[in-house]
């Protein structure tokens, strides 16, 4: 299913980091949402006006209420769709997050309210009303939902969109909660037993943790998460393959919005070489990263010696000494400053998060390490890991 609706709304030329791209499929899934909500909300308000049905016509505005959401989510492609100005130089991808947080929280309070009248209902045990028609609506309503769910989580899916795939969460609990509504009341007609409370409270529990899942998928972005090792090893991939690079260091992806990254990184390149021409290469690199990830990419260009064979001993020996400390520990920036008494080696030292060294601890394990190798002096920056 998610493949053919991928298919079916985008082309294979479309690359989906794109933003114009995501605001059509998001106006599309939007739209649609809005269109199958309304659709519904008339339908069972009809059939609870005619029934005297109370759970139909509460479960009409439930509908009316997802028609909300999806206004929600079509206001936040929108707005995502913005062209950067003075007050956001980075465009405005964020909102898209945000409208998926609003959709998760909606989803939370559907759960959160279901939870408070299912428990009403376990303690005061009420009548369920049922007729065929009735049943007809909330059977249609229960595939017309599941339909949506696959529809926005294809759509999500294919973009990577945190307000599609909560889109997708909320009609899934939809589907849920009417289907508790539906099984209650064949119960109560056909076998006389009140079960619709506890089948509600399953149900809210299902709902209650969809909208936590898809309120963690919109928040860790807004905080700032660690990119996907995939991507970061093609940066890595790609940087590297030219020649003139020796190594990468402090590599950071920021997050601006889907399809609107900035990348920064240290490249080591030889001290020695044609300063010119290496900056050529630099240049050239940040626009290979443009073109190939849609993002605004900055290189700092670091020189090291890679032809002094003391001095690489010496970067050897240290960073035998670093994994020592911890053995995901890595140094960059190495350089060695002789006098007459005694060497510096300054250099990064990047302590993995998951350590259970603090930045200062660290940082005075390893002057006295490097200490202990002779007349050896250390000048360490402690960094932090960014991927």
């Amino acid at each position: 299913m998610t493949k053919f609706i991928s298919r079916l709304f985008l082309k294979e030329s479309d690359d989906t980091s794109d933003p114009e791209v995501r605001h059509r499929v998001g106006l599309i899934g939007s739209g649609t949402g809005i269109f199958l909500n309304a659709l519904l909300f008339g339908g069972k308000f009809f059939a609870g006006v005619m029934t005297g049905s109370i759970a139909v016509t509460a479960d009409a505005f439930n509908n009316l209420s997802d028609a909300g959401s999806s206004i929600v989510t079509l206001l936040g492609f929108k707005l995502a769709n913005q062209k950067p100005d003075r007050d956001h130089p980075f465009g405005h991808g964020r909102i898209e997050y945000l409208s998926g947080l609003v959709v998760a929280a909606a989803i939370l309070l559907m759960g959160f309210e279901l939870a408070k009248s299912s428990v009403e209902q376990i303690i005061h045990p009420e009548a369920v009303t049922f007729n065929a028609l009735s049943a007809v609506i909330l059977t249609i309503s229960v595939a017309v939902k599941l339909f949506m769910a696959a529809f926005n989580r294809g759509l999500g899916d294919a973009i990577n969109s945190a307000a599609m795939k909560a889109n997708a969460s909320d009609s899934m609990g939809d589907a849920a909660a009417t289907s508790a509504v539906l099984i209650g009341s064949l119960a109560g007609y056909f076998l006389d037993i009140s079960i619709d409370g506890w089948l509600g409270v399953i149900v809210s529990l299902i709902i209650l943790y969809a909208g936590w899942e898809a309120a963690k998928d919109t928040v860790t972005p807004l905080l700032g998460t660690a990119p996907d090792p995939d991507f970061v090893s093609s940066i890595h991939d790609l940087v590297m393959s030219h020649e003139e690079i020796k190594g990468i260091h402090d590599l950071v992806v920021h997050d601006y919005g889907p399809g609107r990254l900035m990348i920064s990184l240290h490249a080591e390149v030889n001290c020695d070489g044609n300063i010119l021409e290496l900056h050529d290469v630099i240049d050239n690199i940040e626009k290979e990263l443009a073109a190939a990830y849609r993002c605004e990419a900055v290189i700092h260009m670091d020189p090291i010696d890679v032809d002094d064979e003391k001095t690489y001993q010496m970067r050897q020996d240290v960073d035998r000494l670093a994994k020592e400390l911890d053995p995901n520990m890595t140094i960059h920036d190495f350089r060695m400053v002789s006098g007459p008494s005694h060497t510096n080696l300054i250099f990064d030292m990047v302590l993995p998060l998951e350590s259970k060294l603090t930045p200062e601890k660290a940082r005075d394990m390893m002057e006295e390490k490097v200490s202990s190798m002779g007349s050896y002096f250390a000048v360490i920056t402690v960094d932090r890991p960014y991927v």
